[in-house]
């Protein structure tokens, strides 16, 4: 028997072929890594400026929600958008450099450039999607003035509705299919390999897809924590990189769905 998905994943978490990295998949990383902390870099400054006083923010934390012009609704799309990039491009690593490990056996150098960056692009685009989805339930939920101006929740039972639905989803098969295609990039290539450039971009629109079926609950958590508490952000980054890295990472994400529903719970009847 092959066992099932997650045991699969495990089990190539043991025996990753992707190391040791060739020079293109140095550059590769490195490349990526600078990215990331570009994007935490434009965090910092962002949160900086939303920090500064001024007559929106005076107003709302006297209690009277501003409507929001077509300016604060791009920042705050160009917001989610970076702060994606920042949490999640790391967890896709693993991914990315074995995909270009793959390539270089079957493409030349220009064409499997592009299609490694078709295959990025693609994966970014979904989190794009997502931060689309992300602006429109700010502005809705700033609307019913249920956000501080820090983006935090200001209603006990949104702030425990968030953690106990992030908490059971950690248990649904939904989540833990989603997780295994994360965990186990053998598994992800060899089922959806597509050939050419064109696959590139096809095979990173699906593991987007999968990534974002297995965080989007996570995600929620921001407006638990305050979305530009950048600590509380990044610790969800590196709970979502472990999640997909360590061994036994399914598990993992069960704990963590107790303690989240359980902090659910307090939070609803305290």
């Amino acid at each position: 028997m092959q066992g099932s998905p997650e045991k699969l994943a495990d089990q190539q978490h043991r025996r990753l072929p992707y190391w040791p990295l060739g020079k293109e998949q140095w550059l590769t990383l490195l490349s990526l890594l600078a990215l990331t902390g570009v994007a935490w870099l434009l965090l910092f400054r962002m949160a900086a400026s939303m920090t500064t006083p001024n007559a929106m923010v005076d107003m709302a934390m006297a209690g009277m929600p501003m409507p929001w012009s077509l300016t604060d609704a791009l920042l705050m799309l160009a917001m989610w958008s970076v702060m994606m990039i920042g949490m999640m491009l790391p967890s896709a690593l693993p991914m990315i450099l074995l995909y270009q490990q793959m390539l270089r056996r079957y493409m030349t150098p220009p064409q499997r450039h592009l299609a490694l960056l078709l295959f990025c692009l693609a994966y970014l685009l979904v989190w794009s999607g997502f931060s689309l989805i992300a602006t429109a339930l700010q502005w809705g939920l700033d609307r019913l003035a249920l956000l501080s101006p820090q983006m935090r929740s200001q209603s006990q039972w949104l702030g425990a509705a968030l953690l106990m639905g992030a908490g059971a989803y950690q248990w649904l098969p939904g989540k833990s299919a989603c997780l295994a295609h994360c965990r186990g990039p053998v598994q992800f290539l060899l089922g959806h390999w597509r050939p050419g450039v064109v696959g590139g971009w096809s095979m990173g629109l699906k593991h987007g897809l999968y990534c974002l079926g297995c965080c989007w609950m996570l995600m929620g958590l921001l407006f638990v924590g305050g979305v530009m508490n950048l600590l509380w952000a990044a610790l969800i980054g590196v709970y979502v990189l472990l999640e997909k890295l360590l061994p036994g990472g399914i598990w993992l994400g069960r704990i963590a769905g107790l303690v989240l529903f359980v902090w659910g719970m307090a939070l609803l009847l305290g």
